[in-house]
Parts: structure tokens; C-alpha cells; sequence
């Protein structure tokens, strides 16, 4: 299913304007403080973050089914997602994407794919713990990875217990 002419430009004018929103959280976001996450790696083309794409809402607007329908329609009709489920008290859609060849892993619109599969993952950077998909060359670290290591050491815990905590903390 490749997009046409119309589809690519529908989906290039609500890409700038989410680019334009994107911005300026962004830039809010910066003025409050540094992500605690450095984004490092380069993407595989594995397809993982391809097969389920998921758009979250605002607490508010996930309380409106009538919005909800709305954005799932305006998935299914711009760029080829379908509505697989809901999840977490209605805030998470989760897609099936109509443009993801099941046999190579490749999109058929790559050029005109929305933001939201452009942004990935740097859009996990403000979570809590952000997690790549499984097979995704991305990982994340934390920016204050030195600070981190002397509180460690300063523990004196044993070796297994800071070997399985480095893990979980990604350093």
C-alpha cells in the first residue's frame, strides 16, 4: 500500500504542524532540564519498532471515546494504521501499520512516514525508564552515568548484586 500523491501531502502538512508541537515541548522540556538519558546506537532497520506502532494521549483526552475514534480514523485514513487495541485505562492505541512488508521488515513509505515513526525512539528519552524495542540497535544511557558509578561504589555491595544493578540502570 504506498501512498499517493494526496496522502503524502496530507501527511507532510500534519507533519510539520507536529513537528511545530513537537518543538516547542521539546523546548519546554529543555528549560526544566536535560532528559536524564543520553540516546546512543543506530537503528538496524529490524522493522521491531514498525509492527505495533503506539500513539499515547493526554490523561484528558483519553476520557473522550469520541476522540479516540477520531484518532484511530485519522490513522486508518493517513497512514494506513489500523486499530489493533487499547491499553492502560484507554491513553495507549496500539496499531497494526498497513505499509510494514511482513517479509523484508521494510516500510513502502518510508519518505512519507509521520513523525511519530521518525521520532523514534528519541521520543522515550523523557520517560522514567526508557527501553528500546527488542533486536533495536538504540540503547540509552544515563547522562550522569559517573555519578552513578561512585554512588555504587560507594555501597559496597557485592559483585552480583552491582553487576544485576548496573544492568537495570544501564551502565
Amino acid at each position: 500500500m504506498r501512498d499517493g500523491p494526496i496522502r503524502r501531502w496530507v501527511k507532510g502538512c500534519a507533519r510539520v504542524a507536529q513537528a511545530l508541537d513537537l518543538g516547542l515541548t521539546r523546548l519546554w522540556a529543555r528549560r526544566r532540564g536535560e532528559p536524564f538519558f543520553a540516546l546512543e546506537g543506530t537503528c538496524r532497520a529490524c522493522g521491531a519498532c514498525c509492527v505495533e506502532p503506539v500513539v499515547e494521549l493526554p490523561a484528558l483526552l483519553a476520557r473522550l471515546r469520541s476522540w479516540r475514534w477520531a484518532l484511530a480514523a485519522w490513522h486508518r485514513c493517513v497512514n494506513g494504521f489500523s486499530l489493533l487495541r487499547v491499553e492502560r485505562h484507554g491513553r495507549l492505541l496500539v496499531f497494526t501499520c498497513g505499509h510494514l512488508d511482513p517479509r523484508s521488515r521494510r516500510c513502502d513509505s518510508y519518505a512519507s512516514r509521520p513523525l511519530m515513526c521518525r521520532d523514534y525512539p528519541r521520543a522515550l528519552l523523557h520517560q522514567v525508564q526508557p527501553e528500546p524495542l527488542p533486536g533495536c540497535g538504540h540503547r540509552f544511557t544515563w547522562r550522569r552515568a559517573a555519578d552513578l558509578e561512585r554512588a555504587l561504589a560507594e555501597q559496597r555491595l557485592p559483585p552480583e548484586r552491582l553487576a544485576e544493578l548496573r544492568r537495570k540502570l544501564g551502565i
